[in-house]
């Protein structure tokens, strides 16, 4: 055991912020990828250490057949509990392509300095990265198939420069099946809205040219959604409209719009090119009105002002998805053509099995030691998590950690902060779901928290405390 000699920061008002005071029986589901969980608890975590290898080998055998690890409220001897070191050993597994023991795989985003310097023997050799890419293109269309038949619940696609998350209908209150893309550029998008118009494809990449802003692609090209940026939208309209009738009311006349903080402004809709209304006033001729190049340069200053941001997130819904699959298979700026990364597919992560997947388990340590509390000192125990910590991996750790620490426990937690974005809901409020994914690998309770419409937006949750079997969060 190491002596944890921050243990007095863990305490600290900085490190844990204050919890909501509203305790629930469930937290809501967080759709970003966690880098690293550390589990704290006044109980010991000394029950995760040293598993045997029968107890090994069984949590392996119980993620592959997707046995349900059935626990009691609470555990009074948790190292003697076979059942238990079995089920967090389940709970570390999730699978991964491609599996390169020497490269970290996740994140992609902003890793090349990570990446630097380690061996990339396919960097300068076309032929190799044909054969890496035609593999992973069976492991990407495989996780797709399992989605389509609702047998693996969601899957990510991590690339250099975005991330993709698949989603099986029924999940996060979708009836359909969904995919998101964060972040995203003005020439993905457009790349995105030309798949299909005569081999547009991706050639844009991450930095073509784009067509004036726009949330919802025509045919053929993949429709999509940009969620955050429509709620922002109607945000400011809502606001604009009670700063009206209030001013209206004050007789001060019209009042002005408001705007979140650090938001893009859209572009108007009815900025066209359209001056009809100038000629009706009978002024066509005395007002000097800007060019079609003008009109076109100012909407597409609209349109880069969301790129990289969490606003540019993409929805992508039902059979659109299947053109999604495509389109980032031919997409040439899918795959880096220089540095670190170059000609390296993107890292695909599941919590099932599928083709060309490697099992892979989650890093665990646990760590003690004490720390300063006002009147003296405490123990403090603590259980460390090295991400990836998918959204499955952390609802079934709180199901293991639940009874083993006799309902009190907190968690910090470290999203990859570009996945956050994924927390944005993919389905309208009025949509009723009742799909079951049975066959998908997930415990039951765990299906049913991401079952639920995600509520956290562009944010994810940063504190998890649990006290009396009941959560409460911070985000």
């Amino acid at each position: 055991t190491l002596l944890l000699l921050c243990a007095q920061d863990l305490h600290s008002p900085v490190a844990v912020p204050k919890a909501p005071s509203s305790p629930r029986q469930e937290f809501p589901a967080d759709w970003s990828i966690k880098t690293r969980v550390l589990f704290m608890s006044s109980q010991p975590f000394t029950w995760a250490e040293h598993l045997k290898a029968q107890e090994e080998a069984q949590g392996f055998a119980q993620h592959c057949r997707a046995a349900e690890a059935t626990l009691p409220r609470s555990v009074q001897e948790p190292r003697l509990c076979t059942e238990l070191r079995c089920a967090f050993q389940q709970s570390l597994v999730y699978w991964l392509h491609p599996s390169l023991p020497w490269l970290p795989l996740f994140p992609r985003l902003g890793a090349d300095r990570r990446m630097a310097g380690k061996a990339c023997p396919w960097a300068q050799d076309e032929a190799l990265q044909q054969v890496l890419m035609s593999d992973w293109s069976l492991s990407f269309t495989s996780l797709y198939n399992l989605l389509r038949a609702r047998l693996c619940p969601y899957f990510y696609v991590c690339a250099a420069q975005f991330s993709v998350l698949f989603r099986a209908a029924g999940l996060a209150g979708s009836a359909v099946p969904t995919a998101a893309v964060a972040p995203t550029t003005r020439g993905l998008r457009e790349a995105m809205r030309s798949e299909g118009k005569g081999g547009a494809g991706c050639g844009a990449g991450q930095g073509g040219s784009a067509a004036p802003h726009c949330c919802l692609s025509s045919a053929p090209g993949i429709e999509f959604s940009l969620p955050l940026l429509e709620g922002s939208r109607t945000r400011r309209q809502r606001s604009s409209e009670e700063s009206l009738e209030t001013d209206t009311a004050e007789g001060r006349g019209g009042g002005s719009s408001v705007e979140d903080a650090g938001e893009p402004a859209p572009s108007d809709d009815d900025d066209d090119g359209s001056f009809s209304w100038l000629e009706e006033m009978g002024v066509q001729d005395k007002v000097k009105k800007p060019d079609t190049i003008s009109i076109q340069l100012r909407k597409e200053k609209h349109e880069v002002q969301v790129d990289h941001r969490p606003e540019s997130l993409v929805l992508v819904r039902g059979s659109n998805t299947f053109t999604l699959l495509n389109f980032l298979i031919s997409c040439r700026s899918l795959v880096a053509v220089a540095g670190p990364q170059a000609g390296l597919p993107p890292t695909l992560l599941a919590p099932v099995a599928f083709r060309g997947g490697t099992m892979q388990t989650l890093k665990a340590r646990t760590v003690s030691g004490r720390a300063r509390v006002q009147g003296g000192f405490e123990d403090v125990f603590s259980l460390e998590v090295l991400g990836p910590v998918l959204p499955h991996a952390l609802h079934a750790l709180t199901l293991v950690l639940g009874p083993a620490q006799r309902g009190d426990f907190r968690a910090l937690l470290s999203p990859h902060e570009p996945s956050a974005a994924f927390n944005a809901c993919p389905a309208p409020a009025q949509e009723d779901v009742q799909l079951d994914l049975p066959a998908c690998g997930l415990h039951p309770k765990t299906l049913d928290q991401l079952r639920q419409c995600p509520t956290l937006g562009k944010s994810s949750i940063r504190l998890l405390e649990m006290k009396d079997y009941a959560y409460t969060w911070k985000a």
